[in-house]
């Protein structure tokens, strides 16, 4: 039980409370010091400091008072769920649910420690655990919509869709008091709701159920898409052609909503003309819509196509639409199609398109009428001269791209381009042609003219944040990284710790920071490589962590769709490019690390294993071994004085800070994070390379097991942890775990065949496995 605190120290410890949550950290301290001043050993104000203690940034010194409240009070709620609470911030969570589980055999009814506990639980995926506290917390305060929300979602997403329905059908009786038609979060209930009854496939009672709820749903766009997607599961084709019709009145882009049009008509999809038919029927009644022209020329062929074609290609050039390279280049799978777009444009680019020129009856219209035919020529020169200039700005993309390249073609057609231009062309006309010149560059693989091409582009319009990022992007890719980073300034808060790249580091700047670690890894700067790529490594680290944020904002909101969705997307989430690309960078650098340490140091560096040696080698290796530790302690103990040097620093640069918090003017801002290893020297130092190429590999096999660069450079790391091992005279259970190494090692390779036989590398790679001897250790015959 808690110590009894006098009523002077209760008051003042209730404010404790008050000043940590509201961050007034110092003023929690000095309360904290008043009371263990006449209380030494109140274990809950000692917890309190810890907590406090933590927030500042001390950790090691908060665990030790936590320790210390425990000790004075064992059985008191307080010190486990402050206990828990630190082994959460420092991502221990497997003792934080311990923590709070004692806490809760000491005060079952505290509804903090309960919502603690579940987000803990949902964070490491407990659905069975997540379940059971939500429905503890329920039978504790029923009257809580949020409580039956989340006790639904964990059995949801447990995969128990019928105990999920009950729950909500359960919380229906149970909050009998009406809600306002204009209540999200009850909106958002029913549709959940009917999500539930959709996923066990009884689409007629889910119809029902969402027909008998339409008045209080307010997303209507998602009630007419489920509404629609029931229907056409039931066969009720007729009515779900209108409510197919009702969406593209509603958004006539979206492809999926013709998609389903198209199946409650029973059209077929090798069925060509009907198709065509049913998006010309669209293109006329929506005659600004893009998708019922650009649609039909996926299905099109012969001179159909070309004719439509024909059509599109005038309308989006005539507008002078830069994105249409992008819209078309799709069809480039089909040769003939590429054949015909290109001879389209040319015909365009050259102005011997009858489209462009006007009849004679034009001709004897515009005479008749002298004002009105002046306008109609200044109308036709200008859309004239803007279809030419975009048919040449479309050639040079054609020949520019990786299917249908011809570099030399798209040179010329981009000068031809930058040499109609005056002044009268717009910036981000200008823009865009230079921006394309700076590709073409790129492909020559002339990265300085590239760079040189992009910066050029950047000055044309210095306001536009993408064409700065492009031009970054640019110098990075030509090894300029300090003039890059002076590039990104342009529209980073210069101001903050770390400058520039610090702005970057905190704006989570991905895609910067893998093109700056892949460029420091060309130049053989391989600590700032690894600092690069631990340091996306760690961005996604936070995205994992921020999920505590929406465990319970999304509660509070209603938003349970939207969550059960975020919960997916992490669930999958260092399956995105940008983690991709940085695995595979530090890995590589790695792998380079651990290959430089062989041939300097002889085979020295074996992961932890050696070959048989006799004592005099045993011996230098053990005075090497020595020698290298004394050396490892002198730099520790160099980085610990600069740390405490930072320290005193940090300290005199928040005096003002202080004082204004002590005065209750306001919350201190964290502390700085003191940067003690900028070149990424410590990462440069380490002994095991390949065992720490395996933070980055785990992850990268495992939720991007279709990338074949995953699998090359996980048989790269195998191979060689599994390629010393066997030649050693290592005891039976050392050599069954490198074996099994081998074998992760042949399985990389059998993947990556899988994936693409004919890749360049992966022979070179099958030729090194058979020339170790490997295959035949383990060949059954």
């Amino acid at each position: 039980m808690p110590q009894p605190l006098s009523s002077r120290e209760s008051a003042l410890f209730r404010q404790l409370i008050r000043n940590y949550d509201t961050k007034q950290y110092k003023k929690g301290l000095k309360a904290a010091e008043q009371i263990l001043r006449k209380n030494p050993d109140h274990g809950d104000t000692t917890a309190m400091k810890a907590l406090i203690i933590n927030a500042l940034g001390k950790t090691d010194e908060a665990f030790a008072l936590a320790k210390t409240a425990l000790r004075s009070d064992m059985k008191s709620h307080v010190c486990w769920h402050v206990y828990g609470l630190l082994y959460r911030a420092v991502g221990n969570f497997e003792e934080a649910i311990k923590a709070y589980r004692f806490a809760l055999k000491l005060e079952s009814d505290s509804p903090q420690i309960q919502r603690d506990l579940a987000f803990l639980q949902m964070q490491m995926r407990d659905y069975q655990g997540y379940a059971a506290s939500r429905l503890a917390m329920v039978q504790a305060r029923p009257g809580i919509r949020q409580n039956w929300s989340a006790l639904a979602i964990a059995h949801y997403m447990a995969g128990d869709l019928a105990a999920a329905e009950r729950v909500l059908t359960t919380c229906e009786e149970t909050l009998k008091q009406p809600t306002s038609k204009s209540d999200v979060e009850y909106s958002e209930a029913l549709l959940f709701k009917n999500t539930i009854i959709a996923g066990r496939g009884e689409y007629e009672r889910a119809l029902e159920h969402l027909e008998a709820v339409r008045p209080r749903i307010l997303d209507r766009t998602s009630f007419l898409e489920m509404k629609a997607e029931y229907l056409l599961q039931l066969k009720r084709n007729e009515e779900a052609e209108h409510v197919y019709r009702a969406l593209l009145s509603r958004n006539p882009e979206d492809r999926a909503y013709y998609q389903g049009l198209r199946q409650a008509l029973q059209i077929d999809e090798n069925d060509r003309p009907a198709v065509v038919k049913l998006y010309q029927e669209f293109a006329e009644k929506e005659p600004r819509a893009d998708a019922p022209l650009r649609i039909p020329l996926d299905y099109l062929e012969g001179d159909d196509f070309r004719e439509a074609a024909r059509r599109y290609l005038h309308r989006m050039l005539t507008k002078g639409v830069p994105s249409t390279f992008a819209n078309l280049k799709a069809l480039y799978g089909s040769t003939f199609k590429k054949d015909t777009i290109q001879a389209l444009v040319e015909e365009l680019a050259s102005g011997r398109d009858d489209a462009v020129s006007p009849t004679n009856e034009e001709n004897g219209n515009q005479n008749e009428n002298g004002e009105e035919s002046k306008k109609a020529n200044a109308k036709a020169d200008s859309e004239g001269k803007t279809l030419e200039l975009s048919a040449i700005f479309f050639l040079a993309q054609h020949y520019n791209y990786h299917l249908s390249r011809d570099l030399d073609q798209a040179l010329e057609h981009i000068e031809r381009l930058l040499k109609r231009t005056d002044d009268s062309t717009p910036a981000s006309s200008m823009v865009d042609y230079h921006m394309v010149k700076a590709r073409i560059w790129k492909h020559y693989g002339d990265s300085q003219k590239a760079s040189e091409t992009m910066e050029y582009a950047r000055s044309l319009d210095e306001r536009d944040r993408y064409i700065n990022t492009k031009a970054a992007k640019y110098q990075l890719r030509n090894d300029e990284n300090e003039r890059a980073l002076s590039t990104m300034s342009k529209f980073t808060r210069n101001d903050t710790a770390g400058g520039p790249l610090g702005d970057l580091h905190d704006m989570q700047c991905m895609w910067y920071i893998t093109e700056d670690g892949e460029s420091y890894s060309r130049q053989g700067r391989h600590g700032l490589a690894l600092k690069r790529f631990h340091a996306v490594f760690d961005i996604f680290d936070v995205w994992q962590e921020d999920q505590f944020d929406f465990h319970s904002f999304s509660l509070r909101k209603g938003q349970l769709r939207s969550y059960i969705d975020m919960l997916r997307w992490e669930d999958r989430l260092r399956s995105h490019p940008f983690f991709s690309r940085a695995a595979i960078g530090a890995i590589q650098t790695y792998v380079h690390l651990f290959d430089q340490a062989q041939a300097s140091h002889g085979g020295a560096l074996t992961n932890g294993v050696h070959d048989g040696e006799d004592d005099q080698a045993a011996a230098e290796r053990r005075k090497a071994a020595k020698k290298a530790k004394k050396d490892q302690q002198k730099k520790e103990k160099e980085k610990e004085r600069e740390k405490e040097k930072a320290n005193v620093n940090a300290k005199t640069s928040s005096t003002t800070e202080s004082q204004a918090n002590a005065s209750g003017k306001g919350a201190p801002k964290p502390p700085h994070k003191i940067e003690l290893d900028p070149d990424g020297a410590k990462l440069l130092e380490t002994t095991e390379p390949l065992k720490d190429a395996m933070k980055f590999l785990n992850p990268l096999l495992e939720f991007s097991p279709e990338l074949i660069d995953g699998q090359m450079i996980g048989f790269e790391v195998y191979f060689r942890r599994s390629m010393f091992s066997l030649r050693t005279k290592s005891p039976p259970k050392i050599l069954m775990l490198e074996t099994e190494k081998y074998l992760l090692a042949l399985k990389c390779l059998h993947a990556a065949s899988k994936l693409d036989r004919d890749h360049p590398k992966l022979q070179q790679q099958i030729d090194r496995f058979e020339q170790q001897g490997q295959r035949s250790l383990f060949d059954p015959k």
